[in-house]
């Protein structure tokens, strides 16, 4: 005990009954005008007791830019910030808001924020050019993996304006504190070419400390390692925004008066650990059906399955594709015997294409064969048409899958399948950053992921 309470305890053993009893009267008093006060305050709605209040996730849309085809969420005065499921960081030009983050590059912030450069970047502060008890300012170099472009930037304190989320509508606005590589006004043109236009910078969605989902975990007064978020993208501007959840990953409810959660129809598959320097998200594939016919195994075994928003279709590394296509051009004529009379020059980058007039069209995009991948863990990411065909000009719609450019065949150092942006439209995604689990589940056709209600309740 302090010697203030054992005096306190003195005064009171020392006092008369009289004080005693004018003491408790005074008391009780305090206490009933507290009370008073805090039940007028949550009547007016000015306060709330936390213990009432638990940490509700926050959600932000998400908007697929048609000139890019990348998908982007609000960050400040309309200005929008590029997903990146490998991103290792949140990047930005600089605001001026920003708040510089004093940092050493000794600091294990700033180890952390170089700890995955990009190929071709410059070495980080933080390696052998910081040398042991520098006080050095930290250095980070942000990149656009677009372009491959990077440039020196410093750590700043920033806030992006979101909603809290109860599944079904935002709550109330909240402001959420972010830690961001803020980059130089001299290389803000090199550093944002090619990336939608209004963009401030990117995202970075990766399974690290200073990606955003661990950030806005860590604003919830969660630990980054208990990280979630939720990833519904949408399939394009016209039919509205699709929808992130970041802190828990759910619940997710689309249509208004809907009482299905579709988080609680996901299937799961592990997320793998393959490279430390490299923060993407990996799965295990065990095959690729299209139909009934699988294409050879062993071409899966070397360099998994990688899920990268920033890749706009699937691309397959040349050991894979080749029996891939085949086995899809061989169902199709299976399915309709004219598909080869109805074949058309191939559009880069796609090299099946047909008379979309040909294709039986239905809800779930057009009647081709279906694209299964057969997950570890015994899920299946069934592809249909909406999903495994595009079209790319008036009269033509091809296989929405892509040859890997520049990568030989059963090269390990590669994936075997990048998994691009459009094969998870209208997939309900939710990444475990603590089970280590990759959690999905396609939408009815019903539905898309545009239908999240956007009307704020709080």
């Amino acid at each position: 005990m302090t010697r203030r309470t054992i005096k306190r305890f003195k005064n009171r053993s020392n006092a008369t009954p009289t004080n005693q009893s004018r003491n408790l009267i005074k008391m009780a008093r305090a206490r009933l005008l507290l009370v008073l006060a805090v039940s007028l305050l949550l009547v007016l709605g000015l306060a709330r007791p936390a213990s009432c209040e638990p940490h509700l996730p926050v959600v932000v849309p998400v908007t697929k830019d048609t000139q890019t085809s990348l998908y982007t969420i609000p960050f400040h005065d309309g200005a929008t910030l590029v997903l990146d499921t490998a991103g290792p960081l949140v990047w930005t030009t600089c605001q001026p808001d920003h708040i510089p983050a004093a940092l050493a590059c000794t600091s294990p912030t700033c180890k952390l924020a170089n700890a995955f450069p990009f190929p071709g970047c410059r070495a980080s502060s933080s390696g052998s050019s910081c040398p042991a008890n520098s006080h050095d300012k930290c250095t980070v170099y942000p990149c656009n993996p677009v372009t491959v472009a990077c440039a020196p930037g410093d750590l700043s304190h920033t806030r992006f304006v979101a909603n809290t989320t109860d599944g079904r509508n935002p709550v109330r606005q909240v402001s959420v504190k972010a830690l961001a590589a803020c980059i130089s006004p001299r290389d803000d043109k090199m550093l944002l070419e090619k990336l939608p236009v209004g963009s401030a910078g990117m995202a970075g969605l990766a399974g690290t400390g200073l990606a955003l989902p661990a950030q806005v975990a860590a604003s919830q007064g969660l630990p980054a390692d208990k990280a979630k978020f939720l990833l519904c993208l949408p399939r394009g501007s016209a039919g509205g925004p699709g929808v992130a959840i970041l802190g828990s990953g759910g619940p997710l409810y689309l249509l208004a008066g809907q009482p299905e959660d579709y988080t609680r129809s996901l299937q799961y598959t592990p997320l793998v650990v393959t490279r430390k320097d490299h923060p993407s998200y990996y799965v295990s594939v065990k095959s690729i059906a299209v139909d009934n016919a699988a294409v050879p195994e062993k071409a899966l075994a070397t360099g998994r399955v990688v899920l990268c928003t920033r890749t706009p279709y699937t691309l397959l590394r040349r050991d894979v594709y080749r029996p891939f296509a085949a086995a899809f051009e061989a169902a199709l004529a299976k399915q309709i015997p004219r598909a080869k009379k109805t074949k058309k020059p191939p559009v880069k980058p796609f090299t099946l294409c047909y008379e979309a007039a040909s294709l039986a069209n239905t809800l779930s995009g057009y009647l081709v064969p279906t694209v299964t991948l057969a997950m570890e863990g015994g899920g299946k990411w069934a592809l249909a048409g909406s999903n495994s065909m595009v079209d790319v000009k008036p009269g033509t719609a091809c296989l929405a899958f892509v040859e890997m450019p520049g990568v030989k065949a059963g090269d390990g150092s590669a994936p075997a399948v990048i998994v691009g942006g459009f094969q998870m439209e209208n997939f309900v995604l939710q990444f475990d950053l603590e089970k280590k689990r990759l959690g999905f589940f396609r939408l009815p056709v019903s539905t898309q992921c545009s239908r999240f209600n956007f009307t704020r309740t709080g």
